[in-house]
């Protein structure tokens, strides 16, 4: 996706403009979530309960006109001690999202419909957590904030740099020298001001009043991939909410699967309320086909081939459910602790294609498969690139439109521990699953038919993303772990050696269980 330009007749067009983020581009002004999220994803439970409990403190500084001190605090102990690469990757796959769920359209219309040049000014967040989004979803060319400063040891030391009012509107001054000031200034804090004058034009809240014509600006650029664990926002209340019950959350999910694991795998929907849970089903799921026998002539596959949609990692299982059948799974990189916990065969494939192509064929003359085309999961309304594998296998394609709702934490990770991803999501308090069975493919939309491969993936694709009301993409499992983790997404099957301390120790953290991530 991208930005596309603003109208030729748009009366910004061809002007440059500085916008301030916080509470200008952004319609809420507390930067206390986003270091929340710092804390919580970057090192811990332990963290995030610290800074809650400074929070009062905070409060009590900002009404006393010392923000910039309380800005400082915050910074100290989200970040002290923290390594630059963890701040980094939270800055980059966390924080973008719930800057983008908060973005003002009014403030946007102005500040996109501008085709020179953008300048986006934090003025209470560190560079370091701010220049992804601006850059790669609001278009900026600078950002303008504090930095953060790290140790020899490339950590976080806590401390801040070039925060001030003066500081701040000297870099802008700068970025427009030889005359050439800002057509247009967009703020309203008071450290804004120390560069608002600075420009031809100012706009202030209300955005709307200021005349910005929402018709003149582009399209904003989506948040697609995006990893982390928390789904809500985190105010000091939902922080709180959420401290409360990490607690119960982890008893409740030791119970779910417990019982999940004890009973018939036809019963889970039916007693799965009872648990707080629930399965919805839309659609006819196809009746069991007969297993091959020698005596068919050529053992071709018998069994039903159903092409998922990838939500979390208990797509599969929750097919096999509403089934109330064996189904066995398609996998890629899952962790050995869910291939053993996993009430439902698994098939490891090898991304070898020929041989993957003879696992699947075996496994489908056994019976019924899922696969999950896109390799990966993603968390917003978008599929991504199908692969076509699936669809030389077998003409017996049934597409099943996979998805969920959860309230506190995300079943799904890119940094993270695999392993943990099913923990997280029964220890929402009511997880939800929702399975559209479509048609079987007709035999004149599969390979049968002539169709190429490509052209019956992209079609099944079309299909679910329509049934979910969700849009097709290109992009592929590199595509997000790139994004999100700096890395292709293939695990290596032999031992890595001398791991980085970094890493081992995010590993650790969620070994250790929900307390400490």
């Amino acid at each position: 996706m991208v930005m596309m330009p603003a109208s030729p007749a748009s009366p910004r067009a061809r002007q440059s403009v500085v916008a301030e983020l916080e509470g200008g581009l952004l319609r809420c002004a507390d930067t206390f979530p986003y270091f929340m999220l710092v804390a919580f994803e970057a090192s811990g439970l332990p963290r995030f309960a610290a800074l809650l409990a400074l929070w009062p403190l905070l409060r009590l500084l900002e009404l006393a006109g010392r923000g910039g001190l309380a800005l400082r605090a915050a910074a100290l102990v989200a970040t002290a001690g923290v390594p630059r690469a963890e701040v980094e990757a939270v800055s980059r796959g966390v924080l973008p999202k719930f800057m983008a769920d908060d973005v003002d359209p009014a403030a946007w219309a102005a500040f996109g419909s501008c085709e020179g040049r953008r300048v986006v000014v934090a003025t209470r967040l560190p560079r370091v957590m701010v220049e992804r989004f601006a850059k790669e979803h609001l278009g900026a060319h600078e950002v303008v904030g504090c930095e953060l400063e790290y140790s020899r040891l490339r950590r976080c030391t806590g401390l801040l740099r070039g925060g001030g009012d003066e500081a701040v509107a000297g870099r802008v001054r700068t970025l427009f020298a030889g005359g050439n000031r800002p057509d247009l200034g967009i703020g309203r804090s008071e450290m804004a001001r120390s560069f608002l004058p600075f420009c031809k034009e100012q706009l202030k809240p209300p955005f709307a009043a200021g005349g910005a014509a929402t018709t003149d600006a582009p399209p904003f650029r989506p948040v697609i991939f995006h990893d982390g664990r928390l789904v809500c926002r985190p105010t000091p209340f939902m922080s709180l909410v959420i401290l409360l019950w990490l607690p119960l959350g982890a008893l409740v999910a030791f119970v779910r699967i417990a019982v999940g694991l004890m009973v018939p795998i036809w019963t889970i929907p039916h007693i799965a309320p009872i648990f707080g849970g629930a399965i919805i089903t839309h659609g006819r799921a196809p009746a069991p086909v007969r297993a091959a026998r020698d005596d068919d002539g050529g053992g071709s596959p018998s069994g039903v081939l159903f092409v998922c949609t990838h939500r979390t990692l208990m797509d599969p299982v929750v097919l096999a459910t509403v089934l109330g059948r064996r189904v066995a799974a398609v996998t890629y990189s899952i962790s050995r602790l869910s291939e053993v916990l996993s009430p439902i065969p698994t098939v490891r494939l090898t991304r070898d294609r020929d041989v993957d192509a003879a696992r699947m064929r075996a496994e489908l003359a056994r019976g019924d498969v899922a696969v999950c085309p896109e390799g990966t999961t993603c968390r917003e309304p978008f599929l991504l690139r199908f692969s076509a594998l699936f669809a030389e296998l077998s003409d017996r394609i049934v597409p099943v439109a996979m998805n969920y709702r959860v309230g506190l934490f995300h079943p799904t990770t890119a940094r993270g521990w695999k392993a943990m991803d099913p923990i997280f999501f029964f220890m929402n308090p009511r997880p939800v699953y929702e399975v559209t069975f479509l048609n079987q493919l007709p035999a004149e939309a599969t390979c049968a038919a002539g169709k190429s491969p490509v052209d019956v993936a992209n079609y099944v694709q079309r299909i679910l993303a329509a049934t979910l009301g969700f849009e097709c993409t290109s992009l592929t499992r590199k595509d997000k772990y790139r994004v999100l983790a700096g890395n292709d997404g293939i695990v290596n099957a032999a031992k890595p050696a001398a791991p980085g301390k970094a890493a081992w120790q995010g590993r650790i953290k969620e070994v250790l269980g929900f307390l400490l991530h």
